[in-house]
């Protein structure tokens, strides 16, 4: 089978909205030269889209025309390396998605340890952020977590009181592993989002762990997050105001 059409039939059987790069399109490294031909004339067809340099797009069509990828879908051949997990989206972004604040930032942040993704996405740049742990599959949603305490005074339009239920509650639906697993990475966290992790998981039955967070943190450091007692009753015991 010639490159071209091994490339049309494999991009046949993709859904519309999903990015790919060469090494998606099961061609081997010879074959390139030949498979760059083709998938500009396929650009050219407007059957796939560049992102970028070496990545590319099938878009979606709607009764209101083409319609871009979604922001994760754009961002995955560089959220992930060999088919495992790498990276994340933090930041202003991902606070948006969470509801922890209205506004849409011109920049988005990829938290990464091994990996510095700098790229840009249509006119919005895409900036590297060193990750505090290894990235995965099992632990990304943990430390996006993670990052929303430890940015909890700095995200912009924040309503506190709303962020505090938003987070609680996503912390309440943490299974026990996974529990175990946010208090371990949080050591590694600055102080101030163990102390604001500490606070929220003291309002559950569960009270397992707390003591390591606490050795973990300055019995003499207040972290002012401008949190009230109205808002997390448990603020004070974590020095938290």
């Amino acid at each position: 089978m010639k490159v071209a059409e091994k490339i049309e039939r494999k991009i046949s059987r993709m859904q519309e909205g999903t990015t790919f790069k060469y090494q998606q399109l099961g061609i081997d490294q010879p074959e390139y030269p030949a498979a760059a031909k083709a998938i500009e004339r396929l650009i050219k067809k407007g059957l796939i889209k560049r992102l970028s340099t070496g990545v590319f797009y099938k878009p979606k069509q709607s009764a209101f025309g083409e319609l871009r990828p979604r922001e994760e879908e754009l961002l995955k051949p560089y959220l992930f390396q060999d088919g495992k997990r790498i990276a994340y989206v933090t930041g202003g972004s991902l606070y948006n998605r969470m509801g922890l604040t209205t506004q849409v930032p011109k920049t988005i942040k990829v938290a990464s340890k091994v990996k510095r993704v700098t790229t840009k996405i249509g006119k919005t740049q895409v900036k590297p952020i060193k990750s505090y742990v290894d990235v995965t599959n099992d632990n990304y949603f943990l430390l996006e977590i993670l990052d929303a305490l430890k940015d909890f005074k700095t995200i912009p339009d924040l309503d506190k009181k709303s962020a505090i239920t938003i987070l609680k509650n996503k912390i309440s639906k943490l299974s026990e592993n996974d529990r175990s697993k946010m208090i371990r990475y949080a050591l590694k966290y600055p102080p101030r989002a163990t102390a604001l992790l500490g606070a929220i998981l003291e309002l559950s039955k569960e009270k397992s762990g707390l003591e390591s967070l606490k050795k973990n943190l300055n019995p003499l450091t207040t972290y002012r997050l401008g949190i009230k007692k109205e808002t997390l009753p448990t603020a004070p015991k974590w020095n938290i105001n």
